[in-house]
């Protein structure tokens, strides 16, 4: 398969995800990050203990801050390996703060990460364009021969790039490089837990 067509692969899977998420703003808006498939769980790094809690975090988080906020503020939710990345927009501080303690507060969360913007929201134009820049962005790590893609999840807001995952520090550089150096890209924020190259040999042996 050449790289244009793992291109193609990425950019319609998350079109129709985004698709589907702008149906689900219609009626709501928060967002969760993403739901799990048994390819997925087959290779992603995370214990299957911890994948089920990241989507029980998403969504208990996305329900809290709904009744919380209502409709005056774009919050997106992803939880990675009980790590959880705020993304969106708010009207102040004082919500961004209310936001990051109401996520604080759910069961098993170990940890949030509060990049929500105090700005208006993002136009369909810009969003569209952030949809476009996640698929490029995984596009390229599929195409780095090194790397586990599977092991990153990328959030794109306002050509801000978020990288979660468990990763080496040599896969969270290499995946860095990758999101630097992606077209549209303007900003890359890592969200890792740093594995020790031992750890990730013993994680491949079980």
């Amino acid at each position: 398969m050449t790289s244009i067509d793992r291109f193609a692969r990425w950019t319609r899977l998350v079109l129709g995800t985004a698709a589907l998420g702008a149906v689900l703003s219609a009626c709501a808006p928060l967002m969760v990050g993403g739901a799990l498939t048994g390819a997925m769980v087959a290779t992603d790094r995370r214990t299957s203990g911890a994948q089920l809690d990241d989507q029980g975090i998403e969504l208990r988080a996305a329900n809290r801050l709904g009744d919380t906020f209502g409709g005056r503020a774009r919050i997106n939710v992803t939880s990675y390996n009980r790590r959880v990345l705020l993304t969106g927009e708010v009207a102040n501080e004082r919500d961004r703060q209310l936001a990051a303690d109401t996520v604080k507060a759910i069961d098993n969360v170990n940890m949030v990460y509060n990049e929500l913007g105090i700005t208006n929201s993002p136009t369909f134009t810009e969003k569209a364009a952030d949809t476009l820049l996640t698929g490029r962005v995984k596009a390229g790590l599929v195409d780095t021969k090194k790397l586990s893609a599977n092991s990153f999840k990328v959030v794109s807001e306002r050509a801000t790039v978020y990288l979660m995952g468990r990763v080496t520090q040599r896969e969270a550089d290499q995946a860095t490089d990758v999101a630097r150096t992606t077209k549209g890209a303007q900003r890359v924020v890592r969200v890792f837990e740093i594995l020790s190259e031992e750890e990730l040999a013993r994680m491949a042996i079980k």
